[in-house]
């Protein structure tokens, strides 16, 4: 996979490609070029952190009830590596990773801490890019449908719901989601999504199923109508 192609998946365009480049680059690869590469391990530890203070901060204004035990716990499930390592996978970054050939023959694109420390790089990537707001903004997206439903009795609103309260109360129609099309083998199929807005607007997202393709797709279509200014 093509640095392009990872940009696609991720749903973020680099200004500085460079930044990617470095944050899928792992240390047995850069280990090979003589020096000639720089692997993601200081992106990773960058990202570790944005990731953390994103999460923390979006756990605080969807549970204003909750407390700090509660807030802690779900934000511990969040960044935990088994979830890092399931997104770095629903993004392809897998695919994408550069790997020394003895990781890479030892079934590193499969090691679950590694593809976890893959997310964190592209994290801390997009922070060196954007800033902290392309940061959290990216987050948001990608944790779409995983944040908690609830702490203490609440419950969040999943972007699908919220979308369409919005688009309700704005443009007086509901969105609609159409499946374009689906690809990869029967037992990993991805799920391209697109959701219409009834200003005319379309987002684009995919999934490993189609619940989450279109949780993620509303979540982009909620974070442009953010951007804009309409909330």
């Amino acid at each position: 996979m093509d640095l392009d192609s990872v940009q696609q998946a991720i749903h973020y365009r680099f200004k500085q490609v460079k930044l990617l480049e470095m944050a899928m680059t792992h240390s047995s690869y850069a280990n090979e070029q003589d020096g000639q590469a720089e692997n993601n391990e200081r992106l990773e530890f960058l990202g570790d952190a944005v990731l953390e203070l994103c999460v923390a901060e979006e756990l605080y204004r969807r549970f204003p009830l909750a407390r700090e035990g509660d807030m802690t716990r779900m934000r511990a499930g969040l960044v935990s590596k088994p979830t890092l390592s399931d997104m770095a996978h629903e993004f392809n970054l897998d695919e994408g990773l550069l790997l020394g050939k003895g990781e890479a023959s030892q079934g590193g694109r499969l090691r679950k801490t590694l593809l976890g420390d893959v997310l964190e790089a592209v994290i801390g990537a997009i922070f060196q890019d954007g800033g902290y707001e392309a940061a959290k903004t990216w987050v948001a997206f990608a944790f779409a449908n995983r944040w908690p439903e609830g702490a203490e009795g609440e419950k969040a609103k999943d972007p699908k719901s919220k979308l369409q309260e919005l688009t309700q109360k704005w443009f007086k129609d509901r969105p609609v989601y159409l499946l374009d099309s689906t690809t990869g083998p029967e037992h990993a199929k991805v799920f391209h999504v697109k959701v219409l807005l009834p200003s005319g607007a379309a987002y684009t997202a995919t999934g490993a199923s189609m619940k989450r393709a279109e949780q993620k797709a509303a979540s982009l279509a909620l974070h442009a109508l953010f951007l804009s200014g309409n909330e």
